[in-house]
């Protein structure tokens, strides 16, 4: 056995953590932040923003507000920021909101530090692979979903700004040195965005597990979130008002982000981005569950244990199926996201059809560089395009058949219960 452990944010975890912004000794220094947020007002009229405003100005840390992140962030605008940055002399970063926002200060941190464009410095796709950079502005991360996990990383994923190009690319110095973990900041969230969210962070914990660079911590991590989720998922959906389920998933969602950094990102993720960049109204968590099922099945043979062990993180008797792990694995994804609501999505919603597979497989298969020797999927570009031609076949995930609407729980899975209806 041999593995690398390197994860060195710290993180602040707990209901009502946000407040120690003000005192904690673990602030990067220096007297003056920029806070980032999305261009939707959502951290404004939840009374986030101000919030962290007033702890930090209660520190003597004057704030520079930047509030053009949109869902999906562009290379250009983490480079409008980053100047923003130089020329008023940042010391720091504040990402505050979900994953889009975190990853874009993430890059506005490394591109502050950094002569040169961002969409220059990404190290696949079409970037020109830049490798020799300054460390980055310190970032201090405040997620506002339970997704990403982008907290704990040192992932970002930006879209190079003029194309449908979006890449998942990493430098150590953008690990946020210090994460504020409040799962109150997630009781806003809508039904339907607390879903998506969720989605990313099961499809993180799913591609740690499918990996084939895993390792201990990673797997417990991982395992942690897939079961979490698989729990309270659903009740966090039908009420978000629902403290425990909140603060559960939020744990999930850094656990499953903790789990990326140790191993490398799964190719599910890559082919949910290159959808998403094609259509930027199309949120990652949906993606990744209208893809999952295409991919899940064409996975080559030899992986059944590794199903075996996320359906019974999940919850999924022994007898809610056929005997292999994979179709254990997707009765419960099935049950999932009908239980969150999301069995209507489809790809064609989002105005993605049969002529995008070319262009999707395209950037899809670019992104990959390296990937295809860590993640278990299909380096073959004909086989990229068969996974999303199947995807956009099936419309949705599908009403349960009477055997997948089994609940009756295995004695050995008693304390995991199967929560498909």
């Amino acid at each position: 056995m041999h593995f690398k452990f390197h994860i060195p944010t710290r993180i602040i975890f707990g209901p009502g953590t946000l407040t120690t912004l003000e005192e904690t000794p673990h602030l990067p220094p220096g007297g003056h932040a920029m806070i980032v947020v999305g261009e939707s007002g959502a951290m404004l009229t939840a009374g986030y923003l101000q919030r962290v405003q007033g702890l930090l100005a209660n520190r003597g840390v004057a704030s520079l507000l930047y509030d053009r992140i949109r869902s999906n962030p562009e290379s250009a605008t983490v480079d409008d920021a980053a100047a923003a940055a130089r020329a008023k002399k940042v010391d720091f970063i504040v990402g505050l909101g979900g994953g889009s926002t975190i990853d874009a200060a993430k890059g506005i941190a490394l591109m502050a530090a950094n002569k040169g464009f961002c969409g220059e410095i990404i190290r696949s796709g079409s970037g020109c692979g830049e490798t020799q950079l300054a460390p980055a502005l310190p970032v201090v991360a405040i997620p506002t979903t339970a997704g990403t996990g982008s907290e704990a990383t040192p992932w970002t994923a930006i879209t190079r700004s003029g194309s449908t190009e979006k890449i998942t690319w990493g430098n150590d110095s953008i690990y946020p040195s210090l994460a504020i973990v409040d799962p109150e900041l997630t009781r806003t969230l809508p039904p339907r965005f607390t879903a998506y969210s969720g989605m990313v962070a099961f499809f993180n914990g799913v591609g740690a597990i499918l990996g084939t660079s895993r390792q201990p911590a990673g797997d417990m991590l991982a395992l942690e979130a897939v079961q979490i989720i698989s729990r309270f998922l659903a009740g966090a959906v039908t009420n978000g008002a629902d403290p425990n389920a909140r603060t559960m998933l939020s744990w999930a969602g850094t656990a499953a982000g903790m789990s990326t950094a140790l191993t490398p990102v799964s190719f599910h993720q890559i082919l949910g981005q290159a959808a998403s960049a094609a259509a930027p109204g199309l949120p990652h968590g949906a993606a990744l569950a209208m893809l999952a099922p295409a991919l899940f099945n064409r996975l080559e043979t030899g992986r059944s244990a590794c199903f075996d062990l996320l359906a019974d993180a999940m919850g999924v008797p022994l007898d809610a199926g056929p005997e292999s792990g994979r179709q254990r694995f997707l009765t419960g994804l099935r049950h999932l996201v009908r239980s969150v609501g999301l069995a209507d999505e489809s790809l064609a919603i989002y105005g993605l059809g049969p002529a995008d597979i070319p262009l999707l497989a395209r950037n899809a298969f670019n992104a990959m560089n390296a990937l295809p020797d860590e993640t278990p999927p299909v380096p073959a570009r004909p086989a990229i395009e068969a996974i999303l031609a199947a995807a956009m076949a099936r419309p949705s995930m599908g009403a349960a058949t009477d055997r997948e609407s089994l609940s009756t729980v295995h004695p050995d899975q008693e304390r995991r219960p199967f929560h498909g209806t």
